[in-house]
């Protein structure tokens, strides 16, 4: 744009802003005229910091207010704020950000552990973290555990291995060690844990079956048949019989899979593994529940700070579901399904989750005919036929001693689930036994018991933001009370905003009188203060600056020596009247006031 500037030179003056007036419904889509205010940011970052996808986030601002084209900017803007404020961290700065993160937890929390392993180069090759909430709740739930080393999103192609156990309402939370089917862990199990029982995940396993067998003639057949003997089978005898029966049948004897899975049987049949408690875990399949929810937020270019991040949200959601679970424990009860007492008795002690297990084996109870074998000092022996279906009837040994009250049944559920199975009701019902014995009221799934761990809070790391988003968040949070009194009527609505008007003016005349000086004392100064100093503004000077800023002062007073000495002692003697009158006349008055 040219100009008219006095002198006899014309200068040219570029203006990058629009210097004309715009079309309203095309302007909205120049770069110059789209804008994030701060509460926009603030919302951005927060629903980044929760996980929620910037497509999301841009359609909450959509649905706020009626529209896109009530927006002033679009979700390319959103995405690059991510991109460039949000997610700014380097390669480079990532392993020293996942640093900063394993300090600030231990800070907030000294049982929060962590160790790093490093290469020769100091990149990180290992990391491993425990959490001071998942510390304690190991104390309760650390008999059973499961391990997945099947997870490795992220950009540095890293495996993420998950420590999942089952807490008191059977969710997820060291006698049985449940991993995949992983020699090398195997191994190491067996050289470090070796009294520990360790089982593969049999879901992995099944899993395998289409493409271990795919190419047999009848393969589908050939996958129930399997599913029938390994689920199936009520004793270890009945297994080998029928997994024998099994090969002859489909021609499957020299298959290689087949026989190293039955050379380890011991660690996945679950007839080999049931006289074992396992808390009802069978599988690793809480460590893929941990992975759904992980798939949501990261991807195979995330960094490791996002990752942990995510981690924390993750354990935060559980914490949050354990403690609903544990306020429905405290105000509400499930009615009982039968008349029989025994079942009040778990209904007093046992969280809802776990209650509903045991009222599943009470209502299957039904389909079960209870015969006595023998008997003989009290201690009786019983047969008791499940009715599955219209052709199949399952036989059930159980056993019941009277005088110790002590009950056991084949199927072991009691000793691998920790709940009395429907065989065993069976049987107490036909002994008319009105309590069973507190040996078989675990503990571990009561409600009553006051758990350490349920005072810890989570790990949660608090978003690094500046001291204006700090401040925003607090002004943005106590206006809410006074916006939600003034909505009631249009008459507080009005005054609200009358009032609104006067504090922006007297803010704004308070920022034009406090502009450009400001003062921070020793007793007020925090991080947070001395953060936002900036250094003084830089001063140009010519030549070679001087060092010695009294250079002036040393002159005035050489230069004030140099006066005669008469000149000198006069002004002295004139000062030293004035202070003898103005003594004289202070002790006059003193006296005359006594």
């Amino acid at each position: 744009m040219l100009e008219n500037f006095t002198g006899t030179t014309p200068r040219l003056q570029v203006v990058l802003d629009h210097s004309h007036p715009c079309c309203p419904s095309k302007a909205e889509m120049l770069k110059q005229h789209r804008e994030l205010s701060m509460s926009i940011r603030r919302t951005i970052e927060n629903n980044e910091e929760a996980g929620i996808r910037p497509s999301k986030t841009y359609q909450s601002f959509v649905a706020a207010v009626g529209g896109r084209r009530e927006l002033n900017f679009i979700e390319k803007d959103v995405r690059n704020y991510i991109s460039r404020e949000v997610r700014n961290v380097s390669e480079q700065e990532d392993a020293k950000e996942f640093g900063k993160y394993f300090l600030r937890m231990k800070e907030k929390n000294q049982n929060f552990f962590f160790e790093l392993e490093l290469e020769e180069d100091q990149s990180i090759k290992l990391a491993f973290w425990a959490d001071a909430r998942s510390r304690a709740a190991f104390e309760y739930f650390g008999d059973v555990i499961s391990f997945d080393t099947t997870y490795n999103t992220n950009r540095y192609n890293l495996v993420c291995g998950s420590f999942v156990g089952v807490n008191h309402h059977g969710g997820n939370a060291l006698k049985g060690f449940l991993t995949d089917q992983c020699a090398s862990i195997k191994r190491a199990l067996e050289a470090c844990m070796p009294t520990t029982i360790h089982s593969w995940c049999i879901w992995h396993i099944m899993k395998k079956i289409p493409s271990k067998l795919n190419g047999y003639k009848g393969h589908a057949d050939i996958e129930r048949e399997m599913s029938q003997i390994v689920f199936n089978s009520h004793s270890k005898d009945s297994f080998d019989r029928n997994w024998n029966d099994f090969l002859l049948n489909f021609g499957l004897v020299d298959n290689k899979w087949l026989s190293d899975l039955y050379e380890d049987r011991h660690i996945w049949v679950p007839i080999y593994l049931d006289h074992h408690f396992w808390a009802g875990m069978r599988s690793t399949q809480r460590s893929e529940n941990m992975h759904s929810f992980f798939n949501k937020f990261i991807t195979r270019n995330s960094l490791l700070i996002q990752f942990v991040k995510q981690y924390d949200n993750c354990l935060g959601s559980r914490e949050q579901a354990e403690r609903e679970s544990d306020a429905a424990d405290f105000h509400t009860v499930i009615p009982c399904a039968t008349k029989f007492s025994i079942e009040a008795q778990f209904q007093d002690v046992y969280t809802h989750q776990k209650f509903r297990e045991v009222q599943a084996q009470f209502r299957e109870k039904a389909n079960c005919i209870t015969r006595l074998m023998n008997s003989a000092l009290g201690y009786s022996v019983y047969e008791v036929g499940e009715q599955v279906s219209s052709s199949i009837l399952n036989k059930f040994v159980v056993t019941y001693d009277s005088v110790a009250a002590e009950v056991k049944c084949q199927c072991l559920l009691f000793e691998s689930r920790g709940i009395l199975c429907r065989h065993t009701l069976s049987v107490l019902s036909f002994e008319q036994v009105s309590q069973v014995s507190p040996r078989y009221i675990l503990e571990r799934w009561s409600k009553k018991v006051k758990r350490r761990h349920t005072h810890i809070k989570s790990s949660h790391d608090e978003p690094l933001m500046e001291p204006r988003s700090k401040r925003f968040d607090q002004l943005v949070f106590r206006s809410q009370n006074i916006c939600k009194f003034a909505s009631e009527s249009e008459e507080l609505t009005a005054f609200l905003h009358r009032a609104y008007d006067n504090v922006m003016a007297e803010m704004e005349s308070l920022k034009a009188k406090r502009k450009g000086t400001s003062s921070l004392s020793h007793e007020d100064a925090n991080l947070e203060s001395v953060n936002e100093l900036q250094s003084p503004p830089r001063i140009r000077t010519r030549g070679r600056p001087k060092n010695r800023l009294g250079s002036k002062l040393d002159k005035q007073i050489a230069n004030a020596t140099k006066k005669k000495k008469t000149k000198v002692l006069s002004e002295v003697k004139v000062m030293f009247f004035k202070f003898v009158v103005i003594e004289f006349i202070f002790l006059i008055n003193s006296l005359a006031n006594m």
